[in-house]
């Protein structure tokens, strides 16, 4: 929703004024620039409307609500106040999520992900200023989830980020710790086996370290393409070790296969595994209920598309 400049500036005029404890509404221009960046953050939420418990609204282009009243638009000062009013509820829910992980929580020894979710987020909740800059989101968020979050700022970012923590953290702990620990162990010890074969440039000395520790990629893509491969295979996921003449067998259907090909054979392997879920579910054997078995399905699918491009790229380097 559109408001012209003259129906902003006195939200702002004010917003100033309760930031210099009412003497004076006099500010820098850059404090200007962040106070005017607040109020429109704010509309912005209005538009969005309020978040549910744990709905996971995967489309946040969408708009939710066209601030109307009975019709009537509301004026800016409304919507402001009602979007201001939604960034406290975000914020208090976000936390809510945040502290129901936090008891079951497994990083699996991946700093990358302990660093960002354990040290990085109460640090958010403590700095996070929900009156003058709802709009910063203060940390850079290093663990990479798979849904695009870039275009979001402030909680709206975290909420996000953290809906999809708890979604990995639900498909991750379907496997036992261990189970994931050693996935995630020969993910890395293929890595190091590709960059002792001369996958980098410049100077080289023949040897090249990695450890699970280090892993800076999703670790929920990890083990989600890894039963995939299974899954492609027919494989029980208990035999966890690839023998070559499967990784051969890989090699042929993919390089016989282009990139469109090749995405629809790993959904199809993926609708194996989330019937598998549904079916959990209706039995009463799954950790959640049918809804969230489909966002599950849904982030997850979100990975395939990369998954299909990095496949093709690895049949050509014999990298499977």
């Amino acid at each position: 929703m559109h408001y012209e400049m003259e129906e902003l500036v006195p939200i702002v005029g004010r917003l100033a004024q309760k930031y210099t404890a009412n003497e004076s509404t006099s500010v820098t221009y850059e404090k200007a620039e962040q106070l005017m960046e607040a109020v429109l953050y704010c509309i912005h939420e209005a538009e969005l409307g309020e978040p549910q418990e744990h709905t996971f609204d995967w489309d946040e282009g969408s708009s939710r609500g066209d601030l109307a009243v009975s019709g009537k638009k509301l004026s800016a000062e409304q919507a402001y106040k009602m979007g201001a009013g939604c960034v406290e509820e975000k914020t208090r829910k976000a936390l809510k999520l945040y502290h129901e992980i936090l008891p079951e929580f497994s990083c699996y020894e991946n700093t990358c992900l302990h660093d960002t979710f354990i040290k990085g987020l109460p640090e958010f909740f403590k700095w996070y200023d929900v009156v003058f800059c709802p709009q910063d989101t203060i940390l850079t968020l290093d663990y990479p989830v798979l849904k695009d979050i870039s275009r979001l700022s402030g909680i709206d970012r975290v909420y996000e980020f953290i809906n999809c923590i708890r979604l990995e953290q639900i498909f991750l702990k379907k496997f036992p710790q261990d189970y994931v620990v050693e996935i995630l162990e020969k993910y890395t010890r293929r890595v190091s086996r590709s960059m002792e074969s001369g996958g980098t440039d410049g100077d080289w000395d023949g040897f090249y370290a990695y450890s699970r520790q280090e892993i800076m990629e999703n670790l929920c893509e990890i083990v989600f393409t890894s039963v995939l491969m299974h899954i492609l295979l027919r494989k029980p996921l208990s035999q966890q070790e690839f023998q070559e003449e499967e990784r051969v067998r890989l090699q042929e259907l993919f390089s016989r296969a282009e990139v469109p090909e090749i995405r629809d054979r790993l959904r199809e392997a993926a609708e194996v595994l989330f019937q598998q879920y549904d079916q959990e579910a209706v039995q009463g054997q799954a950790r959640m209920g049918g809804a969230l078995s489909g966002y599950l399905a849904d982030y997850l699918s979100g990975a395939i598309d990369g998954l299909a491009v990095r496949l093709k790229h690895a049949v050509g380097s014999e990298g499977i």
